[in-house]
């Protein structure tokens, strides 16, 4: 991962960042075993919901009641990510030089929209002064650095469907740039609620049939979901010396602008293809160098053929093995990013690329070799993860094995 200047100034090519915990909850499971059976099985019914999430195996039951759904799916997703790290104790990290940067798309939804129908039905006295530390994207972040004591950067991204990646990638650079020696990077959302699901609905975004099929002939919207996903990020070098075991490194990210359309994305997928494109250079790797391509493919007719289009530009026809997970976890928003972040780690872990589910006839169009039916075998190797969102956000991470 490259960096304009390293801690002293000069140009440098970027301290190397490896990943060396997962935490994850989706509607497909809660941690990494039952995540990764969800997504080589067959895909939830009825509405994508954390199943069984109890916010009291991490939180007090009157702190959970303080802190909206979406936060603690972040706290949660932190703290199966550090246990898998080793633990807090074994970081071995300055509290300053340890950061947390989260995404999400829209904050604490549930909590505002609840506060809301109470202030019109019951009056302003009767709305909770837990509210505004509620609702607001920066409350994940901020009560996963003070759970641990993280005392760097502690930032809330929040550029819709493109936000877990973005915070993968702004986690990586502190790495990199030599600011952070471990940072806690991911996503989290829980917006499903009534006016959410209206809204969505209205704006034909959503499925009417309630299926994901991405890159699929019928695809007629996405499905809308929650979750959280968070890495545990170190220097490479450190995470080595203290015996931590490194599942992948980050080689790099990109991000870009379509400057197109508030939801449509650019034509041809131009954004996506440049996205892709600074995400490959970032790592020093060309197209022939990626053998995996974990795609956004939301499942709308729009953004899965202005997708396919992007990577047939940037790696030609049939490229390599690409899959969506979305037909198994639905589309979390500003957690998707982080989600498919770890499936594409356990997907490394496992040689295992899981399957695009909800597909019953591929789009010719779109010439893509979709891995489909059951998990193929790989010889892992780099990997391009794709999020694009509305506002014509673009976000790419380039992930692989550990190297030497």
């Amino acid at each position: 991962m490259r960096t304009v200047s390293g801690p002293t100034g000069q140009e440098a090519g970027g301290r190397r960042v490896a990943v060396t915990g997962i935490g994850v909850l989706a509607c497909c499971g809660i941690g990494r075993d039952a995540f990764w059976d969800g997504l080589c099985g067959s895909p939830p019914e009825g509405e994508r919901r954390v199943p069984g999430f109890d916010p009291t195996a991490w939180f007090g039951p009157k702190e959970a009641r303080r802190v909206d759904r979406f936060a603690q799916f972040a706290v949660a997703a932190a703290a199966m990510a550090i246990e898998q790290a080793g633990g807090r104790d074994s970081l071995d990290a300055d509290p300053q030089r340890a950061g947390v940067i989260l995404g999400t798309g829209v904050g604490g939804l549930e909590t505002l929209e609840e506060q809301v129908l109470l202030c019109r039905d019951k009056g302003a006295k009767r709305v909770s002064p837990f509210l505004v530390p509620m609702m607001m994207p920066n409350a994940g972040a901020a009560a996963v650095s003070m759970r641990y004591g993280l005392q760097g950067p502690c930032e809330a991204v929040t550029t819709a469907c493109a936000a877990g990646t973005h915070a993968i990638g702004n986690g990586a650079r502190l790495i990199a740039s030599g600011r952070c020696d471990v940072v806690l990077a991911g996503g989290s959302e829980a917006a499903m609620t009534e006016t959410a699901v209206a809204g969505f609905g209205n704006m034909t975004a959503l499925s009417p049939t309630g299926v994901s099929r991405p890159f699929d002939v019928k695809r007629d919207g996405f499905v809308l979901s929650e979750g959280g996903a968070v890495l545990v990020l170190e220097e490479l070098g450190s995470a080595r010396s203290r015996g931590a075991t490194v599942l992948a490194e980050v080689l790099g990210a990109a991000s870009t602008a379509d400057a197109h359309h508030l939801t449509a994305p650019a034509p041809a997928g131009a954004g996506a293809a440049a996205c892709m494109e600074l995400a490959l250079a970032d790592a020093a790797m060309g197209p022939a160098d990626i053998v995996q391509i974990n795609a956004h493919g939301t499942s709308t007719p729009l953004n899965d053929a202005a997708e396919a289009e992007a990577i047939l530009k940037v790696f030609g026809s049939p490229g390599p093995p690409v899959t969506s997970t979305k037909g198994v976890t639905g589309h979390a928003l500003g957690a998707a990013g982080a989600l498919e972040a770890a499936a594409v780690v356990l997907s490394i872990q496992r040689s295992l690329i899981p399957p695009t589910f909800g597909v019953t006839t591929p789009d010719p169009a779109a010439g893509l070799d979709l891995v489909l039916g059951a998990a193929r075998p790989w010889q892992p190797g780099p990997v391009i993860s794709n999020s694009f969102g509305f506002g014509g956000h673009n976000g790419c991470l380039v992930l692989a094995p550990p190297g030497d």
